[in-house]
C-alpha cells in the first residue's frame, strides 16, 4: 500500500454562512453527541444488519469505543472548519482513510452513514433545534469530510490499480506457533501486495453465528505472496484463530494499509513500543538502513510476556548503530524517554492508549522535541492522544 500522499483538508470548504451556524450549534452538537452516535449506529445496523456482522468490529460496538470515535472524529473535523487556530487533523483522517481501506470501504457507504446519522441528530435535539438552516450546515460538514476522505481512500486504491474495496484475498495458513503465554504467530500466503514496514493486514474468519469479522493485526514482515502475523489472544477473532484455525486452513486477509511507516530518511530513529506493540517494529527493524542510529525502548509485564524479544534482539544485534532496552513491570521498571531520544529523530510509538499517553507526555516534556511522532493503536479511540 503507498503511503505517500496525505488527505487535503481545506479549512475554506465551508461557506461564511455555514460557519457561523457551526459555530453557534458546536457546543451544543458537541454535548450531546455522545447520545447521537449510539442512536446512530442502531438505526444503521437496524436497516443494514450485515454492517455489524461483516464489517464493523462488534466487541468496540459492545463498548462504546466506535461511537465515541465517530464522535470525536466529527467535533474534531467542524472545529477545524469554524476556528483558524484550531489543528490541522490530517493524521487522524490518514488513520481513518487506512482503516477503511482495510475494510473494503467503498463512497457508497457514505450515504448509507448520512442517511442514519442524521435522523438521529434529529432525533435526539428535536426538529425545533434543527432547522433547516442547522440541517443544511451540518450536512455541508459532513459531506466536506466525507469527500476528503472518499478522495484520500481511492488514492490509497489506485496506488495499487484496485478497484475501490478489492482489498480482500483468499490466503492459506502456512505456520502458526505460540511465542508466548497469549500470542500466535501466524504465516499466510497468497496473492497479496508488499507491505511497507510498520503496516498491518485485516484478518477476516467466519464465526459460527455465521458473521465475518474482521480484526486488524500489524506485520512482522512480508512480500507479495507472504504475510506474517503476530496475534494476541483478546478477543472474538484472535480466539478463533487460535481455537480453530490450523495450518492448511484458508481464512481472508487484506492488503496491506496503515500510516505507521518507517520513513527512508537517514535521521535516528526511536522505536517505542509495549506489549504486542513491539510487532510493527520488528517490520521496521527488518527495513531499516544500517548506517542509521536506532533506539530501541520496549515496555512489557515480565520476560515471558514479551513475545517478540528473540527477533528483536536479532535484529538490533544486526544493527551496529542500534541500542536495545527493555523496561519489565514485574521489576519495578518504567520506559522513561528523556536521555534516550537522539536529537532530530523520528519516533515510532505502538501500544495502549494509556502508555501511547504517558509516552507522548514525557516527549512533550522535553527541551528539545523530536523531528516527528508517528504512532499506532489499535483501537477506534486514537483521537485520544492526538
Amino acid at each position: 500500500m503507498i503511503v505517500s500522499t496525505q488527505p487535503i483538508t481545506d479549512r475554506s470548504a465551508l461557506s461564511a454562512e455555514h460557519a457561523e451556524v457551526i459555530k453557534a450549534t458546536l457546543p451544543l452538537v458537541g454535548s450531546k453527541i455522545n447520545e447521537i452516535t449510539p442512536i446512530f449506529y442502531k438505526r444503521m445496523f437496524a436497516a443494514h444488519p450485515e454492517l455489524i456482522a461483516n464489517t464493523f468490529n462488534r466487541g468496540n460496538q459492545k463498548q462504546g469505543d466506535q461511537q465515541k470515535a465517530l464522535a470525536a472524529s466529527i467535533a474534531t473535523f467542524a472545529t477545524m472548519l469554524v476556528n483558524p487556530d484550531a489543528p490541522d487533523p490530517v493524521q487522524l483522517l490518514s488513520r481513518i482513510g487506512h482503516k477503511h481501506v482495510s475494510l473494503g470501504i467503498t463512497a457508497d457507504q457514505y450515504d448509507i452513514v448520512h442517511e442514519h446519522l442524521f435522523a438521529a441528530i434529529v432525533e435526539v435535539l428535536g426538529a425545533d433545534t434543527v432547522t433547516p438552516p442547522v440541517a443544511e450546515a451540518w450536512d455541508a460538514v459532513y459531506w466536506i469530510m466525507a469527500n476528503v476522505l472518499i478522495g484520500f481512500e481511492n488514492n490509497l486504491y489506485a496506488s495499487n490499480d484496485l478497484e475501490p474495496g478489492d482489498v480482500f484475498r483468499e490466503v492459506t495458513v502456512t505456520a502458526k506457533k505460540q511465542i508466548s503465554p497469549t500470542v500466535w504467530e501466524y504465516t499466510l500466503q497468497g496473492e497479496l501486495v508488499s507491505p511497507e514496514p510498520g503496516q498491518y493486514t485485516s484478518i477476516g474468519v467466519k464465526l459460527d453465528d455465521g458473521a465475518r469479522q474482521l480484526r486488524q493485526y500489524s506485520l512482522l514482515g512480508g512480500s507479495d505472496t507472504e504475510y506474517r502475523i503476530a496475534v494476541e489472544d483478546n478477543g472474538e477473532v484472535s480466539g478463533f484463530l487460535r481455537d480453530r484455525v490450523s495450518v492448511g486452513d484458508k481464512i481472508e486477509a487484506t492488503i496491506a494499509a496503515g500510516d505507521l511507516v518507517l520513513n527512508k530518511d537517514t535521521n535516528p530513529v526511536v522505536l517505542i513500543s509495549q506489549g504486542i506493540g513491539s510487532t510493527p517494529m520488528v517490520g521496521m527493524l527488518a527495513g531499516m538502513n544500517p548506517e542509521r542510529d536506532v533506539v530501541v525502548l520496549h515496555a512489557d509485564q515480565a520476560e515471558s510476556t514479551y513475545a517478540q524479544v528473540e527477533e528483536v534482539q536479532g535484529l538490533v544485534e544486526k544493527l551496529p548503530k542500534a541500542a536495545f532496552e527493555i523496561f519489565y513491570r514485574d521489576n519495578d521498571q518504567w520506559l522513561e524517554v528523556a536521555g534516550r531520544i537522539p536529537s532530530g529523530a523520528s519516533v515510532y510509538l505502538c501500544g495502549g492508549v494509556e502508555f501511547l499517553k504517558n509516552v507522548r507526555e514525557q516527549i512533550e516534556a522535553l527541551d528539545e522535541q523530536p523531528r516527528d511522532v508517528n504512532f499506532e493503536l489499535f483501537a477506534p479511540n486514537d483521537w485520544l492522544i492526538s
